[in-house]
């Protein structure tokens, strides 16, 4: 099982880019048109240029157009003028999935969308927007002419076929690749040639080895099973899973299964049902979990691997089967029994339902992250830019030791979602957060009367991992627009932390996963937004009452100052519980750093206990050269930090035989997160640092710098020195590879070669769309 949260670099040359980036592409299954029928001799290279060149902007749910050309099945769909990230929605939009929502072309016609390819012989829009970039090739090394807009919420024309014409001379600098380097020549002929042979594809071999079969007939038998208790078993596994990458070990690493709801049984074709949520009745009875391989090419930024063996078949068996528990009847589907998952699985005893979680809590911290719900800057400015997850040890947790804890509490646990069936009125009574101030009132007089916890917590009240997870301790960054997690703890100590127990971890998943439309309506969004608001303000008073008593409220006032945020707290009625007591002796007047410190030390060798980057003393501190000259710019003001991206890649070159390489990400200091909108009105630059680490963090890198290995000292000389826009675009001129230096693509290709050798499993398509393009008159973040 991979752990990891970032990838460490240290290579020696790289000499074979198509072999491992043809690894990362999924198979794929040719829809309209194939070579045989278009007499090409074979698109493997096409499809391996495709996502070095056009998968880094065009995937998932943020694709400009919504062109996803991960797969042909997206390539066939085409474009279409709907946004999928709407926030002035008022009703909900019909959902365009690829692969759920329409199976045929003249399906995905009828929902909007438009072609971009053509009958061979014919000019197609793909061929057309190749043709308009190589017309007009941007000047290499300089900034993107103003015209061309990069924010992800530019306002997009996506023309139709019919409407190519007018759009060129209106936009005569907007052709393929937009906004970067252009294409070679040989890539430039061949993607061309696809285009104008119809963008064939070569059919997908779909037959899978005999040992990979057996274990797919097994889970689905597993899966599949009619008794009542496995049935919930299953239903609860599907609502966790249904966005993760089933991965066998030892299997091919660039295989995955995604696990749906067909309504056909094992053994035929499987025929998904398209609900809008993994909790929607599926209309279909009887229905079948079954095991769909995934066929669309690898994006790291949705990319959630979930080791799927027989020792997993083992430990579900020990988790949801073996205990002794029972139902009368199985509950309803629909948006309530979603909206309150605690009542929905009573039956499951809560521990089970808890150590599932924790057993992968990474994967499922990253489902917050990697799900469609994380996009934008409203989505992602809930969190502080760096903060330190841990978890309550169920033997601490009521809500697993006590049954009458959640057959009592649960009425207090509604998410928004269970009103969404009542439409607006519904999302709106949502807003109005009386449930959550009941449920912490209730919370706290159970944990203050509860024998058990009459001392407080202590240390062992936080999960050690059993001894052997690394994942009980996770840092989470926010890049702005988009976040990351990784095991550990990483950086200096942060201003803030979590720490989450069952109730708290099993509602943000159902708020940003499970229950989360993307295709909603505004007020839907506002409601989850809001009540993830909600679940960090809970998960940092849990970590306040590690903390002496006398200390809570500053800490807290701290992290929330200014009028607004003051009033924030009293409209959300929230208390500090002063009167519980800590069960710790603290024996330093930092009692936060003591504390998360004290919980690396007990890792026994699953975590490094100091960050010798960013952390460090004495020997403790990093004796690479390169890092030990990073250093300087490790968990340090000044006024040059404001200036930095929130997530640089920086490329270290030893010669031509080995790159370093290192993520620069900007820690953004803020009064307090408690709103929405006017981010910059809170924002403290003069305490912004940035975290120094090594490899690759993130889905969405925002620059890169590039640097021989004699040159580092200069750099980080350089950067240390800025004190205006003036000065960073010196830097960016000397060590900066702009969207349109002639070495942006080979630096991107290195990048993934790296990623695809370093952690085939875990390696996927960056996402290039918010690349930065630094310009003389751009103010600091």
């Amino acid at each position: 099982m991979q752990h990891s949260g970032y990838i460490q670099f240290r290579m020696t040359a790289i000499g074979f880019a198509l072999i491992v980036l043809t690894a990362m592409i999924g198979p794929m299954e040719a829809r309209a048109q194939n070579t045989a029928a278009t007499g090409m001799t074979g698109t493997a290279q096409v499809r391996d240029l495709l996502n070095r060149r056009c998968v880094v902007c065009h995937s998932c749910y943020d694709a400009p157009c919504q062109l996803k050309l991960t797969a042909p099945e997206g390539v066939a769909r085409g474009g279409t003028k709907q946004v999928v990230y709407d926030t002035d929605r008022l009703t909900d939009a019909p959902p365009t999935r690829l692969g759920l929502d329409a199976g045929t072309v003249p399906g995905w016609r009828a929902l909007g969308f438009h072609s971009v390819t053509a009958d061979p012989g014919q000019l197609s829009l793909l061929e057309r927007f190749l043709d308009l970039g190589r017309a007009a090739p941007l000047p290499e090394g300089e900034p993107v002419p103003q015209e061309l807009g990069l924010s992800i919420n530019r306002e997009l024309v996506c023309p139709s076929p019919q409407e190519f014409d007018a759009f060129r001379r209106k936009h005569p600098l907007a052709g393929m690749p937009y906004a970067a380097a252009r294409l070679s020549d040989a890539e430039f002929t061949l993607l061309r040639d696809w285009a104008r042979a119809g963008a064939p594809f070569d059919p997908a071999a779909t037959d899978l080895p005999p040992s990979v079969k057996a274990q797919v007939d097994r889970w689905e038998a597993f899966l599949n099973a009619d008794d009542p208790r496995s049935r919930l078993t299953s239903r609860y596994l599907f609502e966790h899973l249904f966005l993760a990458r089933l991965h066998f070990p030892d299997d091919d690493p660039r295989r995955f299964f995604q696990m749906v709801r067909s309504s056909t049984p094992p053994g035929q074709p499987i025929a998904v049902i398209a609900s809008r949520r993994p909790f929607d009745d599926p209309g279909a009875r009887p229905f079948y979990y079954r095991l769909q391989r995934v066929t669309e090419t690898i994006v790291h930024k949705e990319h959630l691997v979930y080791p799927f063996g027989p020792r997993r078949m083992d430990r579900y068996r020990e988790l949801f089967l073996e205990p002794d528990w029972s139902l009368e009847q199985l509950p309803p589907y629909g948006d309530a029994e979603g909206g309150n998952p605690f009542s929905t699985f009573a039956a499951i005893p809560a521990r089970s339902r808890y150590e599932f979680l924790l057993d992968d809590a990474l994967f499922f911290v990253r489902s917050f992250i990697r799900g469609p719900v994380c996009h934008g800057q409203t989505a992602v400015n809930v969190i502080e830019d760096r903060f330190w997850v841990s978890f309550l040890d169920p033997d601490a947790d009521l809500s697993v030791t006590d049954p009458s804890y959640l057959a009592r509490g649960a009425a207090y646990l509604e998410l928004p979602v269970a009103r969404a069936d009542e439409g607006v009125l519904g999302d709106l009574q949502s807003l109005y957060h009386r449930n959550q101030v009941e449920y912490l009132q209730f919370r706290d007089a159970r944990y203050r009367n509860s024998p058990a916890h009459r001392t407080g917590f202590g240390y062992d009240a936080i999960w050690d991992g059993g001894g052997t997870n690394p994942q009980a301790l996770i840092t989470v960054f926010r890049h702005f627009d988009n976040a990351s997690a990784m095991t550990g703890f990483h950086g200096d100590i942060p201003e803030t932390a979590w720490v989450i127990d069952f109730p708290v971890f099993e509602r943000i998943y159902y708020n940003l996963v499970a229950g989360y439309d993307v295709f909603g309506r505004v007020a839907h969004q506002l409601a989850t937004r809001l009540y993830m608001d909600e679940l960090r303000m809970e998960s940092e008073d849990s970590f306040l009452t590690f903390m002496p008593a006398e200390i809570r409220t500053r800490m807290h006032d701290g992290w929330y100052q200014g009028f607004l945020a003051e009033l924030h707290t009293y409209w959300h009625q929230r208390r500090l519980d002063d009167d519980f007591p800590t069960g710790i002796a603290f024996g330093t007047d930092n009692p936060k750093a003591e504390f998360l410190l004290a919980l690396l030390n007990r890792g026994d060798g699953l975590w490094p206990v100091t960050d010798p980057i960013n952390r460090c003393a004495g020997h403790a501190c990093t004796s690479d050269p390169s890092a030990a000259l990073l250093r300087q710019l490790s968990s340090r003001t000044g006024p040059w930090v404001r200036y930095l991206p929130d997530l640089s890649v920086l490329l270290i070159e030893h010669g031509q035989d080995r790159t370093e390489v290192f993520s620069l990400v900007h820690d953004k200091a803020h009064s307090n997160v408690a709103f929405l909108f006017r981010e910059h009105a809170r924002r403290l630059p003069r305490d912004d640092t940035v975290t120094v680490l090594p490899g690759l963090v993130g889905s969405y890198p925002n620059f890169f710098f590039r640097v021989s290995s004699d040159a580092l000292p200069d750099f980080v000389a350089a950067v240390k020195a800025i004190r205006s826009q003036s000065d960073y675009m010196d830097v960016i001129a000397t060590y900066g590879i702009r969207r349109t230096s002639p070495d942006f693509w080979r630096l991107s290709d290195r990048l993934h070669e790296m990623l695809a050798r370093q952690a085939p499993v875990q390696a996927g398509v960056l996402d290039l769309n918010r690349y930065k393009d630094p310009k003389a008159g751009d103010q600091p973040s």
